[in-house]
């Protein structure tokens, strides 16, 4: 009978553009603009980590 070879399981990739292209987006403020002023009303910025897309919500 042969030698039995341990297999390794496949490193898990982080997907990059995958699940953005669908609205799955990993969304993080952005800290260096965090207090700005749009119509009197507090605005956050934030950054996708995978694509880099911004958007601008206020509060």
């Amino acid at each position: 009978m042969g030698e039995i070879v341990p297999f390794k399981k496949p490193p898990r990739k982080k997907p990059k553009k995958g699940l953005c292209q669908h609205g799955f987006h990993k969304w993080k403020v952005v800290k260096n603009t965090r207090f700005d002023s749009q119509k009197g009303k507090l605005v956050t910025r934030y950054q996708c980590e995978r694509c880099g897309k911004r958007k601008v919500e206020a509060h």
